[in-house]
């Protein structure tokens, strides 16, 4: 490496000669490169954890740093806003024709999450992150794809512990001893074949609105983001009471609730936020909480009678976007079958 990072000082200027090799025998300037030059530009991060810098973040600390640094282009829970790229979800897309490939779904390597970060985020202000604050952000943006829990600390001891769910999905590039020999030669300039025809064309064209206003529903920041919808009409009927819910169960889901604090809030004095407050969500109809702005697909929904029981939650809560189509969730929605259970006790304990 040191024998391609040269440094000329030509008229008070220094110049970096990276392109190509220059020797200083041939030309009689630059120098060879000194340790301490190569390492300011060598900051790689290797795959079992070699490079990284001692430190630690949490997840809760990575929340507050992605929510100030990330969440403007990445969404608040790394959904991605318009055309940006999502960090979360596409697990068990890979084999579709339009997969989505995120940290959680594709990339082989934790080092590439963190190298990348370090080196160049946030976007127009690279490498302004302190190692404490990627190492939560990382933290973060795997609790966003739910490979750890909220309570996770990521640091440079437990680093290359941590394996990625697709790290067996790529193979080693042989392509320089099993193709290579097929392209040298003489490249064909002209004439090179009969006729030339489309045979494809691309699956997915999602760079472009198809329609008049989409560009600005897909662009819309995260702050329009419509959480889990809250209704306060009256019940359909009068049940008896029900009862009162387990209160391991409860406690398990005040901590599940902490994915829904950016936008949601509960308890006395609560009011809307990004999404409507939650106080008696359980039991009531979709859709009527005052002064809180609906999406359209909520709406027609509860035009048509939509109720929040615990089926109607769960369904929701697991794939917001698959439950209502078009709604403005951010949120990805909950995997475990616990954390629903759990979250609708907690927000049951709520009353209006």
């Amino acid at each position: 490496m040191s024998k391609f990072l040269k440094f000329t000082l030509v008229a008070g200027i220094t110049v970096s000669a990276t392109a190509t090799a220059v020797w200083s025998g041939e030309y009689g300037l630059g120098r060879e490169a000194l340790p301490e030059e190569i390492a300011a530009w060598d900051v790689k991060i290797m795959p079992d954890g070699r490079g990284l810098p001692e430190g630690s973040g949490d997840v809760w600390t990575g929340d507050e740093v992605f929510a100030e640094h990330c969440a403007v282009c990445h969404g608040d829970f790394a959904e991605g806003i318009g055309n940006w790229p999502k960090l979360a979800g596409g697990q068990g897309t890979l084999d579709r024709k339009d997969p989505l490939k995120t940290v959680g779904s594709y990339w082989p390597h934790l080092s590439t999450v963190w190298d990348y970060v370090n080196r160049s985020m946030p976007f127009g202000n690279a490498q302004s992150l302190t190692p404490d604050d990627v190492y939560a952000i990382t933290a973060y943006i795997l609790y966003s794809n739910n490979l750890v829990e909220d309570d996770f600390t990521l640091s440079h001891e437990n680093f290359a512990e941590f394996e990625m769910p697709n790290a067996d999905g790529f193979i080693v590039d042989n392509r320089a001893e099993t193709e290579y020999a097929i392209w040298h030669g003489a490249p064909c300039m002209e004439n090179c074949k009969d006729s030339v025809e489309i045979t494809m064309r691309a699956a997915v064209l999602d760079v472009t609105p198809d329609e008049e206003g989409a560009e600005t529903e897909a662009a819309a920041p995260a702050a329009e983001a419509e959480p889990v919808e809250t209704a306060a009409a009256e019940p359909a009927a009068e049940s008896a009471p029900a009862p009162a819910a387990d209160p391991e169960l409860v406690a398990a889901g005040e901590k599940v609730f902490r994915k829904c604090k950016a936008c949601h809030q509960v308890g006395e004095g609560a009011k809307n936020r990004v999404g409507p407050q939650l106080n008696g969500v359980v039991g009531r109809a979709a859709g009527a909480v005052d002064g809180f702005k609906y999406s359209s697909a909520l709406e027609g929904m509860a035009g048509d009678g939509l109720f929040w029981d615990n089926e109607s939650l769960a369904a929701f809560l697991a794939d917001p976007r698959g439950f209502m189509k078009g709604t403005r969730m951010a949120f990805a929605g909950l995997r475990s079958d616990e954390d629903i259970a759990a979250i609708t006790a907690y927000l049951s304990t709520f009353g209006h």
